[in-house]
């Protein structure tokens, strides 16, 4: 058997805030959008424009506070055609959680926390 990767769920606290975030962030845009008939949720996935994997972006409405992501070990990464202009990007965001140097690496955190580790190799 073999299988091939989709996509990767968030569940985000503000939609809006999220969007705007991967957009400036990253790149990514909207290519599909599902809401629910009763307004319960909406899933919004986002394409890097290059590959055929998305980024699900999940809001429900009844969600009252922030996700709570315990230790956050987990994160999702990225290669940018130009490292040392997103790092430039993202520090003016004030997103950079997170620095290796002797790795050759940083992560930046979404509004939710969710940590975006940038590559270029």
């Amino acid at each position: 058997m073999t299988s091939t990767f989709l996509h990767t769920n968030f569940n985000v606290f503000d939609l809006d805030k999220s969007l705007a975030f991967y957009e400036k962030a990253l790149g990514l845009t909207e290519c599909r959008r599902i809401n629910a008939s009763d307004g319960s949720f909406i899933i919004v996935y986002l394409t890097d424009h290059t590959t055929d994997y998305k980024l699900e972006l999940t809001w429900l409405r009844d969600r009252e506070q922030p996700y709570n992501l315990g230790d956050n070990e987990i994160h999702l990464a990225v290669r940018v055609p130009d490292k040392k202009e997103a790092h430039a990007l993202h520090e003016e965001m004030g997103c950079i959680c997170f620095e290796n140097k002797e790795m050759d690496l940083y992560f930046i955190s979404d509004p939710d926390g969710y940590w975006i580790e940038i590559l270029d190799r």
